[in-house]
């Protein structure tokens, strides 16, 4: 039995004089223990969670009412499980109640997504971003984009209590690094942002009543909604790709993000590959995103093409894409078969630098797997120096929502980490 279950029993048994705070502290971190292993590991029954957290059947059938009283678990269906003895009724997550919200800021457009503790993605709304006009080398106005922001969030909160959801957080996905102590966006060269207090002015926006706000790279969040997917198949060690005006990475290792000690890992995209090469925004010249950002794409395009606009949702805009390629436009034909052999040359170094056992391409990337998962991971395959090290390379299943869907993960891990912030249901009458 673990050493915090014991002392949560003793704590529900004993008549000795414990501080009123260390009995709320370990019921807390209990609730948690058990709330988690449902998350993790699916529908249970109460001697099958004794079992498996460690908790006594009489702590575990308390705490399991104390979570459905604020509607985070319900029971149903009889498990199954070939045991011995009379079958008990599952305990499972109840997703009707509590949800988390993201926002992603993207150089193109700004999405928001609503996703319950079940998973279930209850509402997603993407717009393009306001100021864009072609001109990526400019510096996007600071006030359209954050007032558009925000009503959109007010949006997405109203659908929330339409659907009788309490929201426990709002991640924000920022292109850039993060400074997480002052909730700022560090930089984010494509948008022309520096040192700018996102956390502060959204909050300023949303009033006073709104849930609680933090920040995190949209990369980084991304692989942090992959990951499940890829955890459950036994790969724990990952690099996400994203794709777009610039190029960003998540880096999970060991099953945690990687964010570095202050907060800049996986700005891959300006990886120097080419001393000689063109100017990034960055400031340097020949950066891997010179070679593989979604400028190089739309730049092989008629400059009237509608593709080009960014007033066009990303969604149209790569259908656009996608029908010329299959019309057989010739540059973007070649456009495509040359975009591996760029990848590669990034990707190379981060295969030899990290030893992912796995590489997802998002983004625009994620959107045109078809023509490019195959030919990167033969070009890995060839360069490898020894088979145990090889890499599987997949797209993204999230498409452009991954950013924004790891944003509402990440907000529902503050009600997993204390499910006594979500409040009680109300009584019935």
């Amino acid at each position: 039995m673990c050493s915090c279950a014991a002392a949560y029993d003793e704590a529900m048994t004993s008549q000795s004089s414990a501080s009123p705070v260390g009995h709320a502290a370990m019921r807390s971190a209990n609730l948690s223990l058990l709330l988690r292993h449902l998350h993790a590991h699916g529908g249970r029954s109460r001697a099958t969670l004794s079992q498996e957290t460690g908790l006594s059947k009489a702590a575990v059938t308390t705490l399991v009412g104390d979570l459905a009283e604020r509607g985070l678990v319900q029971e149903g269906e009889v498990e199954r499980r070939g045991r011995v003895g009379r079958p008990g009724t599952e305990v499972h997550l109840d997703p009707r109640h509590v949800a988390g919200l993201g926002l992603e800021l993207n150089v193109d457009y700004l999405a928001v997504s609503l996703r319950d503790l079940g998973g279930t993605v209850r509402a997603t709304t993407s717009v393009p971003m306001p100021g864009a006009d072609g001109d990526h080398g400019r510096t996007y106005p600071l006030d359209p984009v954050l007032d558009l922001a925000a009503a959109q969030v007010r949006v997405m909160l109203a659908e929330a209590e339409a659907q009788g959801l309490w929201v426990a957080g709002i991640t924000v996905a920022a292109p850039g690094p993060v400074d997480y102590e002052g909730a700022a966006v560090r930089f984010a060269s494509n948008l022309g942002w520096e040192g700018v207090p996102l956390g502060e002015e959204l909050e300023a926006r949303l009033g006073p009543d709104h849930p609680p706000l933090a920040l995190e790279n949209d990369a980084k969040l991304s692989a942090l909604a992959e990951a499940p997917r890829l955890a459950r198949r036994g790969i724990h060690d990952l690099v996400y790709l994203t794709g777009d005006l610039g190029v960003g990475a998540g880096i999970i290792a060991g099953g945690r993000l990687v964010r570095g000690w202050s907060g800049f890992s996986g700005e891959v995209g300006h990886i120097g590959l080419d001393p000689a090469g063109v100017s990034c925004r960055c400031g340097r010249r020949g950066c891997w995103e010179t070679l593989v950002g979604f400028e190089t794409v739309l730049d092989v395009l008629a400059d009237d093409d509608p593709a080009r606009s960014p007033h066009l949702p990303m969604q149209e805009r790569l259908r656009r894409i996608r029908e010329l390629h299959e019309a057989g436009e010739e540059r973007l034909a070649e456009r495509f078969a040359a975009l591996p052999e760029d990848l590669v040359r990034g990707a190379g170094v981060l295969v030899d630098v990290l030893n992912p056992q796995a590489i997802v391409l998002g983004g625009y990337f994620g959107a045109f797997a078809d023509l490019l998962v195959q030919p990167v991971q033969e070009a890995l395959d060839a360069r490898l120096l020894d088979a145990d090290g090889r890499v599987e390379v997949s797209g993204s299943t999230l498409g452009l929502d991954a950013a924004a869907l790891g944003g509402a993960a990440v907000s529902l891990e503050r009600v997993l980490d204390d499910p006594l912030l979500a409040p009680p249901l109300p009584t019935r009458a």
